[in-house]
C-alpha cells in the first residue's frame, strides 16, 4: 500500500460509504503512531524490521486484547484489530435499523468489491473466489461436491485436520471411495521425504490428493507445489487446506498449483470470527456440486457456492478492513515478524534438558506456529501450568504421532510476553528434572 493509500486508510477509517466507523472526531492515537512508523521504517527490509520493536508497538496498539491474559493460541482464532471490530459493529447496527433493506439492498452490494479484494490478496482471478464462513465449509464444499464414485482413491494424511478427515470418511461411507492414508514423521526439513510420502501413495485409481499447507498441530509447512506438480502429471486433482497459511506467510494460491483451496479468514488475516473463502480453478467450477443447492448445480459461476441464504452480512463486509490492515503491514513484513517471534522463544528453550521442539526453525518449513514438549510429561500438564501460574493461553496437542503444547503468537504479541512463556517453560522443567 502506498504512503498516500495508508494515510487515506488511517485518517478515513470511518468513511465506508455507510457512515463513520469511529465515534472520535480526530484520528485515534494508535493509528497516527502506526502511520508515522510506516513512513519512518519504509526503507527497512522485512528482515531488518522483524525485530524492530518501535515499529511493531504501533501494530500491537491496533488491537484490543486483554491485558490479563497472554493469548498464544491464535492458531485457533485470532482477534481482529480495532478498525475491523468497529466496522462489524457499525454494519450490525445498520442491519438492525431495517434488516431486509440494509442487508439485501445495501450490504449485499459490497460482496463483489470484497471478492475482488480477496482475489487480489490471493493472487487469482476474481471469478475463482467464493466467500465462505470458514475453512471447513469451503473444503467440505469440494469434498462433498467432487464427482467421485466407488473405487476412486483419495490420498490424505493422518495429520490432516479432523473436520476434513471426517468429511472424507463420510464420503467413503456414503459412496464407497477408498481413502489412502500416509503418516508423516514431523517435524521435517526434507522436502524430498515429504513429497515422496504422497507420491508413493499415488496409483492409477487416485483421483484427488488432499494436502494441508501448514499442519495445524505443529506448524509444519508442506511443499505443496512439488506434490501438486507430481499429482497433475498423473491427472490427479489437488485440494489444499490453507486454513493456517493464508495471510500467514507470503504466497499466491496459483503458485501452489492447487485446483481447490479453502481457508479461514479469522486466523491470520484477523478478519471477524466466522469468515472464510473458497478458491476453485475456473475450469474446475462446473463439475463441483454446491454444498447448498443453487439454481444450476453445473454452473461455471463461482457464486453458486454462496447460496447460503440469510447470512451475517456485517461480518462479511468488515473483512474489507482486515484486508486493508494486512496490506498496510505488508505480507512479507508480517511473515518475517511471525517467524521472528516463533524463533525468539524457541531459541531460549531448545537447550533446556527434557525439552523437545516439534517445529522447524527454518523459513519455508515453519513460521508462527510452534510445538514444545517436555519429556515424560503430558501436554495438558504444561498447558495447565502455563495458564494457572502465568495466565498464558495455549493448547495441548495429542493427535496421532504429534504431542506437545502449541504456541501461536500473532503480530500483536510482544517479546516481553514470550519471555514470560520462556520463564513458564523453564519453571515447569525445573520441577520435572
Amino acid at each position: 500500500m502506498s504512503t498516500s493509500g495508508r494515510r487515506k486508510f488511517l485518517t478515513g477509517m470511518g468513511k465506508l460509504g455507510l457512515g463513520s466507523l469511529l465515534a472520535a472526531v480526530t484520528t485515534p492515537v494508535w493509528s497516527r503512531e502506526l502511520e508515522r512508523n510506516l513512513d519512518r521504517f519504509q526503507l527497512f527490509s522485512a528482515d531488518e524490521l522483524a525485530g524492530e520493536e518501535d515499529f511493531w508497538y504501533a501494530v500491537q496498539q491496533s488491537y484490543t486484547v486483554s491485558p490479563s491474559l497472554i493469548n498464544l493460541n491464535n492458531g485457533g482464532v485470532s482477534p481482529s484489530p480495532r478498525v475491523v471490530q468497529e466496522a462489524m459493529k457499525k454494519y450490525l447496527d445498520l442491519c438492525n435499523e431495517g434488516p431486509s433493506y440494509y442487508m439485501w439492498r445495501i450490504l449485499d452490494q459490497g460482496r463483489e468489491p470484497l471478492r475482488r479484494n480477496l482475489a487480489q490478496v490471493a493472487g487469482c482471478d476474481t471469478e475463482e473466489i467464493a466467500i465462505q464462513r470458514n475453512a471447513s465449509e469451503a473444503l467440505e464444499t469440494v469434498i462433498f461436491g467432487l464427482p467421485l464414485k466407488a473405487g476412486d482413491e483419495v490420498v490424505l494424511s493422518k495429520q490432516d485436520y479432523p473436520n476434513m478427515i471426517n468429511a472424507w470418511k463420510q464420503r467413503e461411507l456414503r459412496d464407497g471411495i477408498k481413502l489412502v492414508w500416509i503418516n508423516l514423521e514431523l517435524p521435517s526439513e526434507d522436502n524430498s521425504y515429504l513429497v515422496g510420502q504422497y507420491t508413493k501413495a499415488f496409483t492409477d485409481k487416485t483421483k484427488v490428493v488432499h494436502i494441508t499447507h501448514i499442519i495445524n498441530w505443529n506448524g509444519q509447512i508442506l511443499p505443496v507445489r512439488a506434490i501438486a506438480d507430481a499429482a497433475h502429471a498423473r491427472g490427479i486433482d489437488v485440494l489444499v487446506d490453507g486454513a493456517h497459511s493464508f495471510a500467514h506467510f507470503k504466497f499466491t494460491i496459483p503458485e501452489l498449483g492447487a485446483d481447490y483451496f479453502g481457508t479461514s479468514l479469522h486466523k491470520w488475516l484477523s478478519a471477524c470470527i466466522g469468515s472464510g473463502l473458497l478458491y476453485v480453478k475456473k475450469e474446475k467450477i462446473a463439475p463441483i456440486f454446491p454444498f447448498f443447492a443453487s439454481g444450476d448445480a453445473h454452473s461455471a459461476d463461482i457464486r453458486k457456492f454462496e447460496s447460503l441464504g440469510t447470512r451475517p452480512f456485517f461480518i462479511e463486509q468488515a473483512t474489507g478492513k482486515a484486508i486493508e490492515f494486512h496490506q498496510m503491514i505488508g505480507a512479507e513484513r508480517k511473515e518475517q515478524r511471525l517467524l521472528y517471534l516463533k524463533n525468539y522463544w524457541m531459541n531460549q528453550v531448545k537447550d533446556i534438558p527434557g525439552v523437545t521442539l516439534g517445529t522447524s526453525m527454518k523459513k519455508g518449513f515453519g513460521c508462527a506456529i510452534g510445538l514444545v514438549s517436555v519429556k515424560d510429561k503430558k501436554p495438558a500438564d504444561l498447558e495447565n501450568h502455563l495458564f494457572n501460574k502465568y495466565k498464558i493461553h495455549t493448547v495441548g496437542i495429542e493427535w496421532e504421532n504429534i504431542k506437545g503444547v502449541r504456541i501461536t503468537p500473532h503480530v500483536y504479541t510482544t517479546p516481553q510476553q514470550l519471555d514470560i512463556l520462556v520463564e513458564g517453560i523453564k519453571d515447569f522443567t525445573v520441577k520435572k528434572f
